[in-house]
């Protein structure tokens, strides 16, 4: 519902000011607002739950086994079967996009798994799903953290961003998105409530999110975060 920030404060008995920084992460709605809001909007309480609920904590798992190694393990979860290879791991976690971190560390895991991913069929897998233009946004984000990343690096890992580099140039080269017509704006960050924070971030989208069509406020910056974690001290 396209509801604006005055209306959905008036809704949960809020100020617009105090509403805009919950948004913003400093506060959070109480049990009665909570309740208010999932009435209102039909919505399940592990939407508000992007850490723990259902699948979400197998799929950091995937992703931190596959080479996202500064995230932190749930023991209480363990990945499928299917969540143990890479290209599903990366999907999962693309389509759920209930945690920046998780999303964040998809380039982590590409860097590892370059050699294992067969990219081609994993956009086709989420161009049937309707998300074929987060993996364009994911990959092209992951190349220019990677090659940002690759003039300070020594030893084993610069041969895997050399090849990353390589593989991602050449699949990019080929894949724009599309010219025709203007498809609807992919949503993607979870915190947006209202018609006015998204024009909020809409007017400060990073380059390669306005290019692939992805209301968000993740950069390139922190893909390269994620790809210094992961390395860790090596």
């Amino acid at each position: 519902r396209r509801w604006t920030q005055a209306r959905f404060a008036e809704l949960i008995g809020l100020s617009q000011n105090r509403l805009s920084e919950i948004e913003r992460g400093n506060g959070s709605f109480t049990a009665e607002q909570l309740i208010i809001v999932l009435r209102t909007f039909n919505l399940q309480l592990d939407y508000f739950m992007p850490g723990r609920s259902g699948q979400l904590p197998k799929i950091q798992n995937a992703l931190a086994r596959l080479g996202a190694k500064h995230l932190k393990e749930d023991s209480e979860a363990v990945p499928t079967e299917r969540l143990k290879e890479a290209a599903d791991a990366i999907a999962e976690a693309l389509v759920a996009a209930r945690s920046p971190r998780q999303i964040t560390a998809i380039a982590p895991v590409i860097v590892n798994q370059i050699d294992n991913l067969n990219l081609n069929m994993l956009r086709l897998k989420l161009a049937e799903a309707g998300f074929e233009r987060r993996l364009g946004w994911v990959l092209e984000n992951t190349l220019e953290a990677a090659c940002g990343e690759l003039p300070a690096l020594r030893g084993e890992w610069r041969p895997k961003y050399r090849r990353t580099e390589l593989v991602l140039r050449n699949l990019l080269a080929s894949w724009r998105p599309a010219a025709q017509g203007k498809p609807a704006e992919d949503i993607l960050d979870r915190d947006i409530l209202s018609v006015e924070t998204l024009d909020q971030v809409k007017g400060a989208l990073p380059a390669l999110a306005r290019k692939w069509g992805i209301v968000t406020r993740i950069a390139p910056r922190d893909f390269a975060e994620a790809l210094r974690g992961a390395r860790g001290n090596d």
